[in-house]
This record gives C-alpha cells, structure tokens and sequence, in this order.
C-alpha cells in the first residue's frame, strides 16, 4: 500500500446488504467496488460487523442474523438472505468483494469495530462488560483479526475506535480507563503483529480515531503512544456520531506526530452539509464546491489523501466527479470552493469536538464580540476570484436589528450586503446576513470572525443565534476588475 490515497468506505449495510434484494446477483454483490472504480479511488475499506453480527461467514464470531429465526425488518432479513444466497453458491460474501476489488485494481482493507462484541452482548461495555479490561473481550477480538488478516487476501485490517458511543460501546468502562489504557496500547502492539506478520505478504494496519488528544484519551486510546511507537500505518481522525463535513477539524497536531515516524494520515470527508438534526430540515448532502473547500483545508494541513463515504446512493456522476477530483490537490484549484462551520451534533453522544455553533448571543451583551474560528485554503490574491460572500445564519433576527461583523479585526462595515429569510419553509424564524467581501478578504489558513448584537429595537428583549457560518469563494476564467 501506497502513502498517497483516496479512500472509499462502505458500511456493508444501508447502500448494500440492506437494499439489494435476495437472491444477490454477481452484479449487485460487486456494486460497491464498482460503483467507485475507476475514480481517483484506490482503496476500498469494508465495515464487515456492527456489533450484533458479522457480515461474513466467519469461524470465530457470529454471522449477522444467526441469533434470529426469523425477521421481523425488511433490511435486516435481506442482510441474511443476501449472505446465504451467496454461500449456497459457493461463495464467501466478503471474497467476492475483496477479489472484485482487486479485479478493478483496488487494494482492500477490512474495517472492524473495536467496541462490537458480535453476538456477545455481555462483553460490552453498554450491556455492563468490562470491554478490554476482559481478557475475553481481548481474545475475541484478536481471534477476529487474524480471521480477516489471515483468511483472506487483504491489504490491510483497519481497527475502528471512532465508532463509539454512536455506533457501538466504548472499550473500557470511564473507572478502568486510566488503569487500562496501557491495556488498549498492548492490545494495538499485539494487532499490528499478527496483520504485519501474517504469512506471505506483511499486512497494513489502520486506525480510525478521534481528531483530539482529549478525545482519544477520555476513551483509553493513547494515540500518541501508538504513533512513536509505529504500531499503526495510517490514522483517519472522525467523530462517527457526526457525519457534517468539517472543514475545520483541528487536526495538525496527529498530522505532526504522525508524520514524525513516517505514519499516514487520511483526511476524513464526512458527506453531509446538514443532517437534519435542527428542526424544519431535511438531511442534505454536501454539494461538490463544499467538499473542494473541505479537501482544499485538509490538503493544506498536509494530510496524505482523503477519506470518504455515505455519498448520495446510487452514486451518480456528480458522486463520481468528486471521487474522481479529491484525489489530486491541484485538481479544485481555481474552482468556487463553499466553506461552512461545522454545528454541533447531538448524534454524537456527547464525544464530540467543542463547536462554537449554534452560538447564542443575548440581547443584553450589546457590543460583546463572539469570535468563531474559520479556515481558508484559498490565496487573497489570487486574481481570478471574482467575489468572496461571508453569510451568517441568525435566528430571532429581525431587520431592526443592528449586527457588526469583523473578519480578523477588521469591521466590515462598509461591505455591501443583503439579507434573506434563513428558511424559504419557515421564514419568519430568522434571516441570512449575506455580506460581499470586496475590500477586505480572508487570509489564506486561520481566519477569526467575530459577530456582536449592538441594538435590538424597542419591546424585543429575547436574543439571537448565530446558527451558520459560510464563506463562498466564487472564480472566474480571467482576472478579476479588469477592463479591456
């Protein structure tokens, strides 16, 4: 496996298993490889459990749906039948994927849940185990390892700590953490040994984790730790329970130390712009120029390739067109890039980053600046960006209102700008405060914005909520102001 890649991750469940109905055709057993091949994608990684099951016929845990006679949901009864239709033929599920993948020149990684006990309920933390403090738990999830590094001829075994608490447990209840973290770390060193070591060609070893240190910690991963000691090839940092891209994950810190001993970091491209979790919205998908201001941001950072998933299904040409793009740095240069901050996400289960949005300014803190960071990949002189919008989503906002704004200190008073309603479905809730960067831009990396509420109009005594903050970066062929 290379250092530069572009990484696409398929759960095995909803744009799959899930959906195509039993009994699987060659064709829809081989949609997820194909439906990326032949974009800047080279590597697929497979999430092959989900914690109550294995989407594999595996010798050492349990199949998905084995513990159930019958089903009473559709997806989850063509999960089993889709699985058995292929073993009746004489097929392994998980090798049709990974020898399909290599058939379209694409190396395969296996991805397992590190919290997911598979049909072991007691062992979990959420059901009152003790996880990794166990040393059954450890065993079990040893035994899975070797199956999916040994069994089948795989590049690599990704081990996934970034799904707890939203898509699993965690892996050591919060009293045994501090005593079994150097548990967890023994428990990677001895991973990395088995994948590495296997017969024949040495496997990789990939980690999904947290995109803080305090994060990582508070769960008993001692990322560090694992870094200096090499005991991983890749780290992709995410928090599962938010899947909003974010073009400002704080993350330079795991590139630097990982980079320190030759170790690679795989940006993760979360696919939604909004996922429905405020009220009056409807899960939306990231468009193209916001995943380029995304890539753009962690291409800056120095990441080594990008990691994505959960695009629009079935994956189409737009889809395609952003596989085939974010695979090349220079490929969204001088193309209209949509930066948005991330909100924060109650999906997430609390293990989350500290988000400044949604940010609740209160009418009687007139002229009290709130600042919320924000980072840029576009060049400022760069003279093909024809226009630069700054828009603020404020609810409570009435047109009375007076709002100042400044973008790294400077006021932007004297900008042009414009409002709208913030929702065409609920108008009345808010505005859109649009304001066109002419004199004053943004600098290339971090930026600070800072909004206050200087006047409410008379009687209207409740405050406002800076609910978005996005910044459109919009280019034309030739330069900009010119005339002929």
């Amino acid at each position: 496996m290379g250092r530069r890649r572009t990484i696409y991750f398929n759960d095995a469940r909803h744009y799959y298993l899930f959906v195509f109905e039993p009994p699987m055709r060659l064709v829809d057993a081989w949609a997820p490889v194909d439906e990326v091949a032949g974009t800047s994608v080279d590597t697929f990684v497979y999430g092959v459990a989900r914690g109550d099951g294995l989407f594999y016929p595996s010798t050492v845990g349990q199949r998905f749906g084995a513990d159930q006679p019958v089903f009473r949901d559709a997806p989850y009864w063509r999960v089993w039948e889709n699985m058995q239709s292929l073993i009746d033929r004489g097929l392994d599920p998980l090798g049709v994927l990974v020898d399909r993948a290599h058939d379209r020149g694409l190396d395969f990684v296996a991805s397992l849940r590190m919290g997911g006990f598979d049909g072991r309920p007691s062992l979990a933390v959420a059901k009152g185990g003790r996880g990794y403090a166990d040393p059954q738990a450890r065993d079990y999830q040893m035994a899975l390892i070797n199956e999916l590094a040994t069994g089948y001829p795989v590049e690599g075994v990704e081990l996934d700590f970034a799904a707890a608490p939203a898509g699993c447990s965690f892996y050591l209840q919060a009293d045994d953490v501090e005593a079994h973290t150097s548990t967890l770390t023994e428990f990677v060193r001895q991973a990395a040994e088995r994948i590495r070591h296997r017969p024949g060609t040495p496997g990789q070893v990939g980690a999904r984790v947290y995109p803080s240190e305090e994060l990582n910690r508070r769960a008993g991963l001692d990322v560090a730790a694992w870094l200096d000691e090499g005991l991983v090839d890749y780290v992709v940092p995410l928090v599962y329970g938010s899947m909003m891209l974010d073009a400002n994950m704080p993350i330079a810190w795991l590139i630097e130390a990982a980079h320190a001993r030759d170790i690679a970091v795989y940006g993760m491209l979360q696919p939604y712009y909004e996922s429905a979790t405020r009220a009056n919205t409807v899960v939306t998908h990231a468009s193209p120029s916001m995943v380029r201001a995304a890539a753009a941001n962690l291409w800056d950072l120095g990441v080594d390739g990008l990691y994505t998933w959960f695009m629009a299904w079935p994956l189409g040409e737009r889809e395609r067109s952003m596989l085939a793009e974010i695979g090349d740095p220079a490929s969204g240069q001088g193309r209209d890039r949509h930066y948005f901050v991330r909100r924060r996400c109650p999906d997430s289960a609390g293990h989350d980053l500290s988000y400044p949005l949604p940010l609740e300014i209160p009418a009687a803190a007139a002229n009290t600046r709130y600042a919320v960071p924000l980072a840029v990949a576009d060049d400022p002189d760069d003279d093909r960006v024809q226009r630069v919008r700054l828009r603020l989503g404020i609810s409570n906002l009435v047109s009375a209102d007076v709002v100042a704004v400044w973008l790294n200190g400077t006021a932007l008073q004297d900008q042009p700008a414009r409002r709208d309603v913030l929702s065409r479905h609920t108008p009345y809730e808010g505005q859109w405060l649009e304001i066109d960067l002419r004199s004053v831009r943004p600098r290339r990396g971090a930026n600070r914005l800072e909004v206050a509420l200087v006047q409410r109009p008379a009687r209207m005594a409740g405050g406002v909520v800076l609910q978005d903050v996005e910044l459109c970066v919009e280019y034309g062929v030739f330069p900009a102001g010119r005339g002929s």
